[in-house]
C-alpha cells in the first residue's frame, strides 16, 4: 500500500500502540516480508524493552544498596556517637566522683594538716617577733621561794573486793582496831581477819598561794600485799609537809585506770590496779604565808643554774626596766623594784614572769638502759673517732643423762649433768665519724652500724670513756 504504513493489517494507530516497526512510504516490501520484518524488529523492541528494564530494576537495586549502605553507615555513626557520649558521660561521672573523692580527702587531710599548719604558723609568726627567745622566766626559774609543797600521810582504804591486805599484813589490821577505836568500838587487832582492807600512802603537792577550802589530786599507794585498789575508798587521812603539820584532809573513792581479773588457773592484769588517784579528793586546811613578796628585792632561783641563762634573764629584764636588775650568781638573778611598783608588786613580778628569754642548754645524753631510750642534747660534740661494735652470744644448755649399769652388774644408776656451751662472735666493721658533727649526723652515723639502742648506750658510754664525747653522759 503505497503511501501508507504497511503491516499486519492493522491501523497506524495499533501498530504504534503495540510497538510495532514501521516501514517508510515508498518502500516497496512484499505483504509477507512485511509481517516478518515488523515481527522481528517487534521482537527485537520487546527484548530491548526488557533488557531496559531489567538495567533499570538493576539500578534501582544499586540505589538500594546504596541507601541500605547509607543507612548503615548512618547508624555506625549514630552507635559510634551514643558510644562516645557514653564514654564522655562516664569520664564525667568518673571525674565528679574523683573530684568528691579528692574533696572528701582533701577536706579530711586539710582537717588534719591544719592544726600543725597553724601550730607551725603562729611559732613561726613568735620567732619572727623574739627570734631568739624560747621560754618565759616563770619557766626557767622560781621568784623568791614560790614553788610546789609536798604532803605525805597514811590511810586506810576499804570496800576492796577481796583484794586487799592479807590477814597476816600487822600494821593493816591495826590501822582498822585503832579507826574502830575511835569510833568507840574496841576490838583485837590480832583477832581481826579481812581482806577487803588495804593500808596505803596518800601524797599530794600543795600548790602555792593555795587558801583554805581549795580542792587539790591526791594519789594513793599500796604498801601492803594488795592485789588491787579497784572499787575502794580512802577513809579520813591527815596530809602533813615536812615541819609535821597538818596542811589537808582526803578522804573519796579511788579510781585506779586499771583492773585484775584472776581465777584458780589464769590471771588478767590492765595497767597498775595498786595505785590510784582521787581528783579533787583534799581539801586544804592550812596555807603557806609568803611574807617575802613584800620586800624590795626579789630574787629569781633558776631551775638549771647557768652563768649564761643567767645573765640573759638579767639583760632581759632591763631592756623593759632599766637598771634594775642582775646576776648575782649562776643560779640566782637579783631584781630591785622600781620605785613606781613598789607598792604593786605582784603586777611587776606578773610582767617580769612573762618575759621571754633563750636559755643556754649544758651538752647532755640522758640514757635509760631499763626501757632503751635514748635523748641526745642540742649542743653535744663529738671529736673524730672509729667505731667497731660486734655482739658475743653465749648460749649455756644444761641436760641430765641416766647411766645405767648392765643387767646382772653391780653397778648403780647415776644422774650426769651434760652441759652445751655455744659461744658466738659478730664480726665488727669498722666506721669513722668525723669531728664536730651534728645531731643528725651522728644519729645518722649510730644508725648506719645496724646496732639497737641498747648497744648505742653501751657505744656513748665507750666514747665518753675515750674523751671524745664533750657532753655529759648521765645514765638513769
Amino acid at each position: 500500500m503505497p503511501g501508507g504504513w504497511i503491516g499486519s493489517g492493522r491501523s497506524e494507530g495499533e501498530a504504534m500502540k503495540n510497538g510495532e516497526l514501521r516501514i517508510k512510504k515508498g518502500e516497496p516490501k512484499t505483504s509477507g516480508e512485511c509481517r516478518y520484518v515488523v515481527l522481528q524488529e517487534s521482537i527485537e523492541g520487546e527484548a530491548q524493552d526488557v533488557e531496559g528494564r531489567g538495567k533499570r530494576e538493576e539500578g534501582r537495586g544499586k540505589r538500594e544498596e546504596g541507601r541500605g549502605k547509607r543507612e548503615e553507615g548512618r547508624g555506625k555513626r549514630e552507635i559510634e556517637r551514643q558510644k562516645m557520649r557514653d564514654e564522655e558521660g562516664g569520664e564525667i561521672q568518673n571525674a565528679i566522683k574523683r573530684f568528691t573523692l579528692n574533696q572528701k580527702t582533701k577536706s579530711k587531710i586539710i582537717a588534719r594538716v591544719f592544726p600543725v599548719i597553724f601550730f607551725v604558723l603562729m611559732f613561726c609568726a613568735g620567732a619572727l617577733i623574739h627570734p631568739a627567745y624560747a621560754a618565759r622566766i616563770k619557766e626557767l626559774g622560781y621568784i623568791n621561794g614560790v614553788r610546789t609543797n609536798q604532803l605525805i600521810g597514811y590511810g586506810l582504804i576499804v570496800g576492796l573486793n577481796g583484794t586487799g591486805d592479807k590477814t597476816n599484813t600487822l600494821f593493816t589490821n591495826q590501822s582498822l582496831a585503832n579507826m574502830l577505836e575511835t569510833l568507840g568500838i574496841k576490838v583485837d587487832p590480832r583477832a581481826t581477819k579481812v581482806n577487803n582492807i588495804a593500808g596505803v600512802m596518800v601524797t599530794a603537792n600543795l600548790p602555792p598561794f593555795a587558801k583554805v577550802g581549795n580542792k587539790i589530786d591526791v594519789t594513793v599507794s599500796s604498801i601492803g600485799d594488795a592485789k588491787s585498789l579497784e572499787g575502794g575508798v580512802l577513809m579520813l587521812t591527815q596530809l602533813r609537809g615536812a615541819d609535821g603539820e597538818t596542811y589537808a584532809i582526803a578522804q573519796g573513792p579511788i579510781v585506779t585506770g586499771g583492773y585484775l581479773a584472776s581465777g584458780q588457773g589464769a590471771t588478767v592484769q590492765k595497767n597498775h590496779p595498786t595505785v590510784g588517784r582521787i581528783a579533787n579528793g583534799a581539801s586544804i586546811e592550812r596555807e603557806i604565808s609568803y611574807e617575802s613578796l613584800r620586800t624590795d628585792v626579789i630574787m629569781i632561783a633558776l631551775k638549771d643554774p647557768d652563768f649564761t641563762t643567767a645573765r640573759r634573764v638579767a639583760e632581759r629584764i632591763n631592756d623593759i626596766f632599766a637598771g634594775s636588775s642582775y646576776a648575782k650568781d649562776g643560779g640566782t638573778v637579783t631584781v630591785n623594784l622600781p620605785g613606781d611598783m613598789k607598792a604593786n608588786p605582784v603586777k611587776f613580778l606578773s610582767i617580769v614572769e612573762n618575759l621571754d628569754v633563750k636559755p643556754d642548754l649544758l651538752a647532755r645524753i640522758v640514757v635509760d638502759e631499763k626501757t632503751g631510750t635514748v635523748v641526745i642534747g642540742e649542743n653535744v660534740k663529738i671529736s673524730t673517732v672509729a667505731i667497731s661494735h660486734g655482739n658475743l652470744s653465749i648460749q649455756i644448755k644444761e641436760d641430765q643423762k641416766v647411766s645405767q649399769p648392765l643387767p646382772f652388774a653391780k653397778g648403780e644408776t647415776v644422774v650426769t649433768p651434760d652441759t652445751t656451751i655455744r659461744v658466738e662472735e659478730e664480726k665488727g666493721r669498722w666506721y669513722m665519724m668525723e669531728g664536730g658533727v651534728s645531731i643528725r649526723e651522728l644519729v645518722q652515723a649510730l644508725n648506719a652500724t645496724g646496732v639497737s639502742t641498747r648497744d648505742i648506750i653501751t657505744i656513748l658510754q665507750t666514747i665518753k670513756a675515750s674523751g671524745a664525747l664533750h657532753a655529759d653522759l648521765e645514765v638513769i
